[in-house]
């Protein structure tokens, strides 16, 4: 009898500490919920109803104030038609194809040597870092008078040399490689501390192993570091991509929506900026961004699936 009183009594106050532990976790997962409920509801009212909005306002026609009126697929056969829009998805590929691999690679050697243990190596990472906190719009007014024909540094510094002076922003052969230069000058630091933390992340006990077996510091690159920097580096790929594609604050501050040379740097995101705030095409603008989204989706699809042929996850 007295055991199973002591059972009872055990069995009671299992119970009374698991109604405690409940509480507490009820209680910790609302703190939670409100520490998360200002950037979710920041993600619902800025991110996701804009985007279910613009959607559902590409089917139609909408000059922003009066009724929308519902024309199906006529907007996107519209774009397809158009030959101001073709450009823009060449200008946008071409920004992307030459940006990309560009600032991947410029990061991959500037994080190697940012990698080495030399004095005053805080400075220098700070100073690539620096680009990145820099507001796009100060950078392409700064870039905007390096550029200048007439006052600019750059075409001061050719000018001495005797060199040719080319009309940076005005030559439509060279203006869209001009502001690529600038765009990788700009985010090529955000890429180098991503990669830095992963060749930071690689054993040293692999290198230690290779130099004992005699492999040259080329060897040790090839079959060492770059297959295990390939998650990050697959990583960097995936974001600069993304934002290439989205190009548009450097070309309006650089160039401006009145240059007669705007058409050889016409990205998508300027034409949803035209289309939607310039000439209250809203429709039209809506179509252009949800065509922009299906083919970056597309395109992280594909690169997800190709990228078990060439990323080594360290297992």
């Amino acid at each position: 009898m007295g055991g199973f009183s002591t059972t009872i009594g055990k069995n009671k106050q299992n119970i009374v500490v698991v109604e405690r532990k409940k509480k507490k976790l009820d209680k910790e997962a609302i703190i939670a919920l409100l520490f998360i409920a200002p950037t979710f509801l920041g993600l619902l009212v800025f991110y996701m109803l804009p985007a279910i909005a613009s959607f559902g306002l590409s089917f139609t026609s909408w000059d922003g104030i009066t009724t929308p009126v519902f024309v199906g697929l006529e907007n996107i056969n519209t774009l397809l038609q158009d030959p101001t829009f073709q450009r823009s998805i060449i200008n946008t590929i071409v920004f992307t194809i030459v940006s990309v691999p560009l600032s991947v690679v410029i990061a991959t050697l500037v994080s190697l040597l940012l990698n080495q243990k030399i004095k005053g190596m805080v400075f220098y990472r700070t100073l690539y870092f620096l680009p990145v906190v820099t507001m796009p719009v100060a950078v392409g007014m700064v870039w905007k008078w390096l550029y200048n024909t007439e006052y600019g540094l750059i075409n001061y510094i050719l000018s001495v040399f005797h060199l040719p002076q080319p009309s940076w922003l005005f030559n439509p052969n060279i203006a869209l490689f001009s502001v690529i230069l600038v765009y990788v000058w700009m985010t090529v630091g955000n890429n180098v501390i991503l990669l830095l933390a992963g060749l930071q992340g690689v054993s040293q006990s692999y290198y230690e192993a290779a130099q004992i077996d005699g492999a040259s510091k080329l060897k040790q690159f090839f079959n060492i570091t770059l297959p295990l920097i390939t998650p990050t580096l697959f990583f960097v790929f995936i974001t600069s991509m993304i934002s290439s594609l989205q190009m548009f604050d450097l070309i309006f501050v650089m160039i401006g929506d009145n240059n007669a040379l705007l058409d050889p740097l016409r990205t998508i995101v300027f034409g949803v900026y035209e289309s939607g705030f310039k000439y209250s095409q809203m429709g039209i603008a809506s179509a252009q961004a949800f065509l922009l989204f299906i083919a970056i989706l597309a395109i992280t699809i594909v690169q997800f699936i190709f990228q078990k042929k060439w990323v080594h996850y360290d297992s």
